[in-house]
């Protein structure tokens, strides 16, 4: 199959600590490192890891970190097609506490590709599916050109703007950024999906009324959620990509996002300090 990520990268620094620090306090890390990361390198990696490769259309700045961005993702095995901004790369700050949970900070705008970027965008009408989650509605526009069209609800004024019919929008319940309500998109996606973390997965088809499917059991001791939900919505691209499916699309998804907690960091890998 081929598969795209149109979307975004941030260099993140992760740290750490037995709790987030609280206003005033010092505390003390137990281990910092740094990758990259942001929802489209994330779900995109989880997509190389399960299709065996995979196109990522994404922007980076125009110093140090944007380019070792660029480097990082390609040993991870992503094949970019990247315009670069003469701006500074986006950063976050990640805090990992003792239970696993992630707080993150994020610093500077978020670049992504235009559709009037020079980038091979006719090429993804040749692709099977497209996952979105940054980009404009020109970028949008030739993204549906895949056979399958997955976004994320962070991106709800681009999508609203762009009026294309998704096949699927993916939207964290507990994440206040990421609010949709029916009826806000035109035309309705064809499949709705809200993750709840321990509590499972609600979704519900076009015109049906919503159903739940319970949380994936983790397969080692819980690492860290960041990524979670973005290797969960990388998944769910590849699954429906397949064909399979809203139920067993959405099971196999889940058991990809309960992997994601199992590992460290983004990708579960070494990286430098």
């Amino acid at each position: 199959m081929r598969i795209a990520v149109v979307g975004h990268v941030e260099w993140v620094e992760f740290v750490r600590v037995e709790r987030v620090p609280v206003a005033g306090e010092i505390t003390q890390s137990a281990e910092a490192w740094c990758e990259p990361g942001g929802g489209g390198a994330v779900a995109a990696v989880q997509l190389a890891r399960l299709a065996g490769s995979v196109s990522f259309f994404t922007a980076v700045g125009d110093d140090e970190l944007g380019r070792r961005c660029r480097d990082e993702l390609t040993a991870l095995g992503l094949e970019l097609e990247v315009v670069v901004r003469d701006e500074p790369q986006r950063r976050a700050v990640v805090f990992l506490d003792s239970a696993g949970e992630r707080t993150i900070t994020l610093l500077g705008r978020k670049l992504v590709a235009r559709g009037d970027d020079d980038l091979p965008w006719p090429t993804l009408s040749d692709h099977d599916a497209v996952y979105f989650t940054g980009g404009d509605e020109a970028a949008l526009r030739a993204a549906r050109g895949a056979r399958v069209l997955v976004a994320t609800a962070r991106e709800l004024p681009t999508l609203q703007r762009a009026g294309v019919q998704l096949d699927a929008l993916v939207r964290s319940a507990l994440d206040r950024g990421e609010r949709y309500r029916p009826g806000a998109l035109e035309p309705t996606p064809r499949l709705v999906v809200a993750t709840e973390g321990a509590d499972g997965v609600r979704y519900s088809l076009e015109g049906e009324a919503e159903r739940r499917i319970p949380a994936a059991a983790l397969p080692g001791p819980r690492v860290d959620s960041y990524g979670s939900g973005d290797s969960f919505a990388g998944a769910l691209t590849f699954a429906l990509a397949e064909r399979r499916g809203p139920d067993e699309a959405l099971r196999f998804a889940s058991r990809c996002a309960a992997r994601a907690l199992t590992r460290r960091g983004a990708y579960g890998g070494t990286f430098l300090p």
